[in-house]
């Protein structure tokens, strides 16, 4: 373990789960994971904090399972992830004249030249989060990546500005706040997903970021080496469940349950003669779903986002020919079964799914690289651009704490926060058997799912 590396924690305030996540680098740069914990999420809709008190209560919880795994840990602040439909972006440009042109650039000359731009004028009610440089530029001199070093009159630079609701990201710091938490910084969530999941490669190709989470899908576009723009589409994985729900008349938990075990993006691929059974509740009879209306309802709604994507993409020019890397799936939400088959065919671009294990050290559980932690991830790689840069100053992180064995066991934390439900499971069955061999099988299923709820109550 590095000590002289601070540990930094990031925090993602999802629509459907609340995760902490606390990580250190070690010698090799990658990330150690010191702790984690998760919680169901009950007071964020679309991204968005509304119920404060639920939020709060979220957020102790994830921060209570996290301290369980490593009761040396010692976490005040952390870096939170933002999103919701309020996110704005715009393009603007910047400039200074330098005192002395025969002197080189400084990294102060480039703060101030980013700081002058947070006095940018934004609607009334809004509030600058972010502001992220794209091309410098020096006296006649266009394309500049890194402008430190160079010499002249003046710098100047074109900017990605992100801003957001004043109310929202109010009810987010608040919520940190009560939770007991001081938020380091604000970060938007798919630029927090493209930091785990992307590499030079993809920077310099040209990718797109589509990150599926709960209530929100977030789009980062980057070419020729930065970001070129920024999205939030305000529908996602709890808009597919609630279209299960309506569409196949069940239960909400139920309806996640289906998308999960057996839904599919592409219904050509589903099977036509196969039946998920839904045993009755209070006795009502069973319910047969089909799998294939299943993914056809999957499939419309799915479509329906990546049409979104499609529409930004034009918006800014992006096609093909600059973005060779294609799209890269991440979240919660990517994890559907045929979901690159669709995107490639609805957008025409090349698609694979993000996986922050690249930034991972090794013997880390399975459960950490999975694309529902991109953001969280993410979080904690740009508090160490932090570090790295000196933007933020680290004081009191300098401390000895080890990876607790649970966080390198296989399956450790499988049922850290997984609340127990009243529902029955559902269970695939074959199209129409004849009475005495369905009741055989019925009985053998629902013993089955007995056992399984058994095992669930005892963890």
């Amino acid at each position: 373990m590095n000590s002289e590396q601070p540990i930094i924690v990031g925090l993602d305030i999802g629509t459907t789960k609340i995760a902490v996540i606390a990580g250190r680098k070690n010698e090799f740069g990658k990330l150690e994971i010191l702790g984690f914990g998760k919680a169901n999420s009950n007071g964020v809709k679309h991204g968005q904090v509304l119920n404060i008190d639920e939020t709060i209560k979220a957020i102790r919880q994830a921060l209570e399972n996290c301290m369980s795994l490593n009761p040396n840990l010692n976490i005040n602040d952390v870096y939170v992830g933002i999103a919701g439909h309020h996110i704005k972006s715009l393009q603007t440009r910047g400039d200074i004249v330098r005192e002395n042109e025969e002197e080189e650039i400084t990294q102060a000359e480039v703060d101030l030249l980013i700081n002058k731009q947070y006095k940018t004028y934004i609607p009334a009610g809004d509030e600058i989060i972010d502001v992220i440089p794209q091309e410098y530029t020096i006296d006649n001199m266009p394309d500049i990546v890194r402008p430190i070093g160079y010499s002249g009159v003046k710098l100047g630079a074109n900017f990605h500005i992100i801003t957001g609701d004043k109310n929202a990201i109010r009810n987010i710091n608040r919520s940190v706040e009560k939770a007991g938490l001081r938020t380091k910084d604000l970060v938007l969530q798919p630029l927090a997903s493209a930091a785990a999941v992307m590499a030079q490669e993809d920077l310099e190709a040209g990718v797109a970021i589509v990150d599926i989470g709960g209530g929100t899908t977030d789009i980062a576009v980057f070419a020729e080496g930065v970001l070129r723009h920024t999205a939030v589409i305000p529908f996602a994985g709890e808009n597919i469940t609630n279209d299960i729900k309506t569409g196949l008349g069940v239960l909400k938990s139920q309806a996640e349950q289906m998308k999960t075990q057996f839904g599919s993006a592409l219904a050509n691929e589903a099977k036509a003669n196969a039946y998920i059974t839904i045993p009755g509740l209070r006795g009502m009879p069973a319910k047969e779903i089909s799998v294939k209306n299943l993914a056809n309802i999957i499939q419309a709604r799915m479509s329906e986002i990546l049409d979104f994507v499609t529409y930004h993409l034009k918006q800014i020019g992006m096609d093909n020919r600059h973005l060779n890397g294609g799209i890269i799936l991440t979240g919660g939400g990517s994890q559907l079964r045929h979901l690159i088959q669709l995107t490639e065919y609805v957008t025409g671009l090349p698609a694979r799914i993000g996986l922050p294990n690249e930034h991972l050290a090794a013997g880390h559980i399975d459960e950490l690289a999975k694309p529902t932690y991109s953001t969280c991830l993410g979080l904690i790689l740009k508090g160490y651009d932090d570090f790295e840069n000196k933007r933020q100053e680290f004081t009191n992180d300098f401390i000895k704490v080890e990876v607790p064995e649970d966080l390198l066991k296989p399956g450790a934390i499988e049922s850290m926060t997984e609340e127990s439900s009243d529902v029955p499971d559902v269970a695939v069955a074959p199209p129409k058997p004849k009475k005495n061999i369905w009741e055989n099988i019925k009985k053998q299923l629902i013993k089955i799912f007995e056992d399984e709820e058994d095992k669930h109550f005892e963890r």
